[in-house]
């Protein structure tokens, strides 16, 4: 072969090794690419997935928030025993203005003793006055019109309770219309319990609430019933305790 040729020869074998490695370096290039776009791809996923648990989590947390929102008025240890009762706050007759309701204080006295459970009758539509004397002219306008008001919630499940102790302030000489809709909302869940009624007021007592209690319960045993003024619930807190206390020994608790 001439040297002309043999320069040829070594020319082209020197072009098909420079193609030969550029082509593996592309090779690797699009491999090296193809394996970030995939990483790329999997990171995404896991920022899905912990999308979507952050988001089933939220759910579940919003569940929960629910559920402690609808048992606001309901405070439920396992006991056998139950106190209801409806309270009132702001401007109260001898007392002035308070913060936590009469009833509420002495529903938490007996509760505290017996290891009862508690639920509080709160008003769907809570129209009543913070003063004293709009309220009882509301008070006495449903007592005139014998309403019905709704309460918030549902009660607790009634048949794991024997004894439940009921309470509220007198109004106009009678229970709260409010708890008469506890009453006849309740009314075969309450039969066979002993229902025991508790008063706060500032003069009338009992006010009948015992009596009262029987007939809108007549189902039920009506226990010893005891009264409370809303100015020692609030100022004798100590008497008061040692009372409820006294009134819970003799029915036995």
């Amino acid at each position: 072969m001439s040297k002309a040729g043999k320069r040829i020869g070594v020319l082209f074998l020197t072009l098909v090794v420079i193609l030969c490695i550029a082509g593996c370096q592309n090779s690797q290039g699009s491999e090296t690419q193809d394996q970030t776009v995939q990483n790329g791809t999997g990171t995404e996923t896991s920022t899905d997935t912990k999308a979507e648990n952050d988001s089933a989590k939220q759910g579940s947390t919003s569940s929960d928030e629910q559920d402690v929102q609808e048992s606001d008025n309901t405070e439920v240890s396992g006991s056998d025993i139950l106190v209801v009762y409806f309270s009132r706050t702001g401007e109260q007759y001898t007392v002035g203005v308070i913060d936590e309701g009469n009833t509420a204080i002495v529903a938490k006295m007996i509760a505290d003793k017996t290891g009862a459970d508690l639920f509080e009758v709160l008003p769907v539509d809570d129209h009543y006055p913070m003063t004293y004397d709009a309220l009882t002219d509301v008070a006495k306008q449903e007592q005139n019109d014998n309403a019905r008001p709704e309460y918030a919630g549902e009660a607790p499940d009634l048949s794991q309770y024997n004894t439940i102790f009921i309470g509220a302030p007198v109004w106009w000489g009678d229970w709260p219309m409010i708890m008469y809709t506890f009453f006849e909302n309740n009314a075969d869940a309450l039969a066979g319990k002993t229902l025991i009624p508790f008063s706060t007021h500032e003069g009338s007592g009992l006010s009948g609430f015992d009596r009262k209690l029987s007939s809108a319960c007549p189902n039920s045993t009506i226990g010893e019933g005891l009264a409370i003024r809303g100015n020692d619930a609030q100022n004798n807190q100590d008497n008061v305790r040692s009372t409820v206390n006294d009134w819970l020994a003799g029915l036995g608790y």
